[in-house]
């Protein structure tokens, strides 16, 4: 999967969560994931923590924190939940 497909995968919306980047249909903040690999959590203990997460939404979330880290700007379309 490339970085655009993976980045897809992440959402953000004013709305939800504070507007803090999320998985996708979930209230699952990147920094969360992030927080949680950096602790020693694996991937599995990701999955199975959040069962409806996959391997290429941590993958994302990976993507999208390398992104930020090289004070790069990644446009993420604002989405207005309904």
């Amino acid at each position: 999967m490339d970085k655009q497909a993976l980045l897809s995968r992440i959402s953000i919306d004013p709305n939800i969560c504070f507007g803090k980047p999320c998985i996708r249909g979930h209230r699952i903040w990147v920094s969360l994931v992030l927080d949680l690999l950096a602790s020693g959590c694996t991937f599995e203990d990701l999955l199975e923590r959040y069962p409806g997460i996959e391997e290429a939404d941590i993958l994302a979330c990976i993507a999208y924190g390398a992104e930020m880290s090289r004070d790069r700007y990644v446009d993420i379309p604002i989405e207005e939940s309904v």
